[in-house]
């Protein structure tokens, strides 16, 4: 071994790195450890952004042309994923794909209803087939019958609700972590909400007329409750599961529509970064959660809000 090859190994043995690779030899005896470590003037050595791709990683986010759900799609297509963009409305998830392929994403429309449990059965099914492994689970969908307070909410309507938001998601994670847990990878992401963390602030609503639904808070509680126990449970099969807990997003209002909402306006002036979420806010969280740069992240519920629940 050189001098300069046993230099890099000291450094390396010992976790101190080199600044720079200053020679030949030095660049070869990282290499020949199998260690990518650094760049130096484009050559192929290990660089943070590489933890964040997604290369090939089949995702599933279901209501994935919704919302929230256009975004997260986007943003995993954007990373290098396969994104099965899945939903009842097929047609919606058809015009998506399109778009995100036009944008040179790989991404492909699925129809799902988490009502259903033929449906779920028939999509997991396909998918599976089509794809051989699905590494990636976002559990995004969400119904929502209205914002109503208990005096309102019927029993119709709560177990509508349910179908969708408790019994539905359970069962496609049911179908889906069971083949993670045979080949002993796999990533779940499920989609809360700041309601899923806080009791609901009615006073931000003022005179608008709006509330926040029970059933929904409801809901975004248990996903985070099912986030902690499945990641507990299946940790020991190197399946990760995480949760994001967003707040107010809604990129559409304009300047004139925010100051006429008394709503928006309590909301904004309430949240410390003062402002609702944009498109690109969970494209970040979404991402950093599928990827290996979160690969010692379990259990987690990474709060998306502005700062709204730090007061």
């Amino acid at each position: 071994m050189t001098g300069s090859e046993g230099d890099a190994q000291r450094r390396l043995t010992s976790g101190h790195l080199p600044r720079a690779a200053e020679s030949t030899s030095e660049r070869k005896a990282l290499i020949y450890f199998g260690i990518t470590i650094l760049s130096y003037k484009g050559e192929l050595f290990m660089h943070v952004m590489k933890m964040f791709e997604l290369n090939r990683k089949v995702a599933i986010v279901t209501g994935g042309s919704g919302l929230y759900g256009e975004h997260i799609s986007r943003a995993l297509g954007e990373a290098g994923a396969v994104v099965i963009v899945a939903s009842r409305g097929l047609e919606k998830c058809r015009q998506l794909v399109k778009s995100l392929r036009s944008d040179g994403c790989e991404a492909f429309a699925w129809r799902l209803d988490l009502a259903n449990e033929g449906s779920i059965g028939q999509f997991t099914a396909e998918v599976t087939a089509e794809f051989g492994q699905i590494d990636i689970l976002v559990n995004n969908s969400v119904s929502r019958t209205g914002l109503n307070d208990i005096e309102q909410t019927t029993a119709d309507g709560w177990l509508r609700d349910q179908q969708v938001n408790g019994l539905g998601t359970m069962l496609l994670t049911k179908a889906i972590v069971r083949t993670m847990r045979e080949r002993r990878t796999g990533n779940i992401i499920n989609i809360s909400s700041i309601q899923g963390i806080l009791g609901p602030h009615f006073p931000v609503y003022g005179e608008s007329g709006m509330t926040s639904g029970i059933e929904y808070t409801y809901a975004k509680w248990g996903m985070v409750g099912m986030t902690k126990w499945l990641a507990n449970y299946y940790g020991k099969y190197n399946v990760r599961v995480n949760c994001i807990s967003p707040g107010g997003y809604n990129p559409v209002n304009t300047e004139q529509e925010i100051s006429s909402s008394e709503f928006l306006q309590r909301y904004i002036e309430r949240t410390p970064l003062g402002r609702l979420a944009d498109e690109d806010d969970i494209k970040g969280a979404i991402v950093y959660l599928a990827s290996e740069a979160s690969k010692y992240v379990t259990g987690h519920n990474l709060v998306l809000d502005g700062g709204w629940s730090s007061w």
